[in-house]
């Protein structure tokens, strides 16, 4: 793990980690249409993947998906001498996102022409670009694509008022009306490629996300109002060594502001019960913060930022542009909250190390992809691989800790005591 100067000179808090043997996940997802049972047909696939890499057995229950708030299911991993058993919530997004998707183009062009100007106008373009370059491009390309669709239609409709008008003798007024059939006409048939470049889905998504972050109303309320009270319900059952919260993507300014919502509502969350763990995987959520006008979000990573009941371990990798690196997550937003600061610890993954040297070569420019390793398993063992993070028998936090000097013994031997999990972290377990 890297550190930062000011990271290595200031105290931390200190979180209480240790051995895992049951396990709770709340995971929230980005801003994708999949849902429930398409993500759950990607958690089966990298199970049986991760089986053949790893020395363990494992085995998933059968979905359930009667809730509209939660998918549910089980996870068993099993070793020569260690068993973790991980429950897993899925909380759904995927109506909404479904529905934000499916508006009329009428109201979906005015909404992002609305949050590209409003980036460029509030500073918030300008901020993103300085604090991650690359995030910046990824937005920027998005914008462009979404201009270029739009521009490409008016252009076409022009041309061809130009030519019925010029060439043909038509009159102006039947000019503009075939103008304006074809504009549309041109605008439907690309819609398709500017879909697929993410032309509908990312706008949409960051439209939710900025009215959110400056406290307007959105569906996300009611989610994350939903997710924090399974959160704090799951604590009261404690029947769970560790309580995870994970997000992906988008799904970490959910995933934050569930657990900020659940402690507003029980102050004693993480100081009782099962050990407390916010995990967020390639976040977007300094984007979202760096908007002038973002003070819900500011305020959500300050509170968590000095909550010391919670270990909130924030993933970030080199491959990925579609997030930040070597970014601070609070002080680079201009959240300062001084000494009493705990949270995040930064991880930094390498996805070099996860993945063949093929298939690394080979995913070089599908960001998409990419952007999704965080969730998915390794092609060989490295000391991240999501399936084994979140079914594996040592505490998170103490897994980010230590990654850099984990070992295959970690998995041979497992956590039996104290002792045995020193051991196993430096490196030294046979």
């Amino acid at each position: 793990m890297d550190l930062s100067p000011r990271e290595r000179s200031e105290p931390r808090c200190e979180i209480s980690v240790g051995t895992v043997r049951r396990r709770h996940v709340i995971y929230v997802g980005g801003y994708e249409p999949r849902g429930a049972r398409g993500y759950y047909k990607l958690f089966q696939r990298e199970c049986d993947r991760f089986q053949h890499v790893w020395p363990v057995s494992l085995t998933t229950q059968p979905g359930e998906f009667d809730s509209e708030d939660f998918a549910h299911w089980r996870a068993d991993v099993r070793a020569s001498n260690w068993q973790v058993s991980t429950a897993y919530d899925f909380l759904r997004l995927e109506k909404f996102i479904r529905s934000d998707m499916a508006e009329p183009m009428t109201r979906h062009i005015p909404r992002s022409l609305g949050w590209i100007v409003g980036d460029l106008v509030s500073g918030a373009q300008f901020r993103i670009f300085r604090a991650s370059w690359r995030f910046g491009l990824h937005l920027l390309f998005v914008q462009l694509v979404l201009l270029t669709w739009l521009a490409l239609a008016v252009t076409t409709g022009v041309a061809v008022a130009y030519l019925v008008t010029d060439h043909v003798g038509w009159s102006a007024p039947v000019g503009f009306v075939i103008s304006l059939v074809v504009a549309l006409a041109s605008f439907v048939a690309l819609q398709p490629i500017a879909d697929r470049w993410g032309a509908i889905q990312i706008p949409s998504c960051w439209v939710v996300l900025r009215r959110f972050a400056c406290g307007k109303a959105t569906w996300l309320d009611q989610l994350i109002d939903v997710g924090a009270r399974r959160l704090i319900a799951a604590t009261q059952v404690n029947d769970a060594d560790e309580l995870v919260v994970v997000g992906h993507s988008a799904g970490c300014v959910i995933a934050s502001a569930v657990v900020a919502r659940a402690l507003e509502l029980d102050p004693d969350l993480g100081r009782k019960g099962p050990r407390l763990v916010l995990l967020t995987l390639g976040s977007v959520m300094p984007a979202v913060a760096l908007h002038p006008a973002a003070r819900r979000m500011r305020e959500i990573i300050g509170r968590l930022a000095v909550e010391s009941s919670l270990a909130w371990i924030d993933c970030q990798s080199r491959k990925d542009v579609m997030a930040f690196l070597n970014f601070d997550p609070v002080d680079g937003v201009g959240v300062h909250v001084g000494r009493d600061r705990c949270n995040p610890l930064t991880w930094r993954v390498r996805f070099k190390d996860m993945l063949s040297p093929e298939d690394y070569r080979r995913l070089r420019w599908k960001f998409f992809r990419v952007h999704f390793q965080y969730i998915m398993a390794s092609d060989r063992p490295s000391s991240y691989d999501y399936i084994l993070l979140i079914g594996g028998p040592l505490g998170i936090a103490e897994w980010a800790k230590q990654h850099d000097v984990l070992t295959l013994a970690f998995i041979r031997n497992g956590v039996p005591g104290s002792q045995g999990r020193q051991d196993v972290v430096m490196g030294t377990g046979r």
